[in-house]
């Protein structure tokens, strides 16, 4: 059974989507556990509205929410009693294995740091999303917990990129790639210039060269390396190019009569196609290198992705992902 705190609290629409999303993880698989953290009262409102198995979703009462205005640091420090504090406190004593919030992005980064612990070698832990392409998913690591990384930082990144590769998705030797302006190894800022030859003479990773942002989305690689400035742009411009898109599309099958006919006869195949595009599908963002699973999920996240990050728990439990790190993570 896989043990997940589930941050009822976090997110714009908690702690109604965060309470509707367990329950449908807990009803679909018969292997997670769920505690919900946050305020007694508003919790079980919204757990009475469904009928589940309740020996496998209970309530840990947080008084506090941190919100997404307030000084990550700060708040971590002082809301002792917050359901992001309370639930990674969870996990840090190993009454259970992962945490999901779609709570403060900032105030999470700094917990999974300070509360969970970085696993002892790892030198920062990276924001790891999947990013929907042509060929499945790749993942974009860091997409936003270290906008001054060294390149000792990104050669990590890529270790372990690999790993939740190889382990979770299932791709045997996947793709490693570094972001760049252009495909030539001399081109790039320092940080590029330098973290470029450190990965060839990685004989752990399968390192293909640079990758322009153009490539990302047709699946050229596997583990998109970069620091979290360039990850987070490539990642809002990822969701707004896509709704926006989906909009333009929307708009276009529904101006005219005959538009909107093609529309029904083509409806099952776009849905199908749009579908595999949808961020969300991929579940949270795992925060990687720490003793514990962190999953980032947006803020405006619907019950639909916190079940999908939730579900992505299991996988990197099962799979054993830090067991992994440590074993395979060669600090240099």
């Amino acid at each position: 059974m896989v043990r997940v705190v589930v941050d009822a609290m976090g997110g714009d629409d908690a702690p109604l989507v965060t309470v509707k999303g367990a329950v449908e993880a807990v009803n679909e698989a018969e292997n997670i556990s769920i505690t919900l953290v946050g305020r007694t009262d508003d919790v079980k409102r919204e757990l009475d509205k469904y009928t589940y198995d309740d020996s496998r979703i209970n309530i840990v009462h947080a008084d506090d929410v941190i919100g997404f205005d307030e000084p990550p640091v700060m708040a971590i420090r002082k809301k002792k009693n917050s359901s992001i504090v309370v639930g990674m406190n969870l996990v840090k004593h190993g009454e259970a294995d992962a945490f999901v919030s779609a709570g403060s992005t900032g105030a999470i980064l700094v917990g999974g740091q300070f509360i969970v612990g970085r696993i002892k070698g790892v030198e920062r832990s990276p924001l790891a999303p999947l990013i929907p392409t042509a060929k499945g998913a790749s993942l974009l690591i860091d997409c936003g917990a270290n906008v001054d990384a060294r390149a000792s930082h990104l050669v990590q990144f890529a270790k372990m990129g690999s790993i939740y590769m190889k382990n979770v998705v299932g791709i045997e030797n996947p793709r490693v790639a570094i972001v760049n302006i252009g495909a030539e190894e001399e081109k790039g800022n320092m940080l590029v210039k330098e973290t470029y030859p450190l990965l060839k003479e990685c004989s752990d990773i399968n390192f293909v060269g640079s990758i322009e942002a153009r490539d990302i989305p047709k699946g050229n690689a596997d583990v998109i390396v970069c620091e979290a400035f360039v990850g987070n742009v490539i990642l809002k411009l990822y969701e707004g190019l896509a709704s926006t898109l989906l909009g333009k599309v929307k708009e276009g099958l529904m101006s005219t009569l005959r538009s909107k006919i093609g529309a029904l006869l083509i409806k099952p195949a776009l849905k199908s196609t749009l579908k595999s595009f949808d961020t969300s599908e991929q579940g949270g963002a795992p925060l990687l290198g720490l003793n514990g699973l962190v999953v980032k999920a947006h803020g405006s996240s619907t019950e639909h992705d916190i079940k999908q990050a939730i579900k992505q728990c299991v996988q990197f439990s099962e799979q054993r992902i830090n067991d992994q790190i440590k074993e395979n993570l060669t600090i240099d």
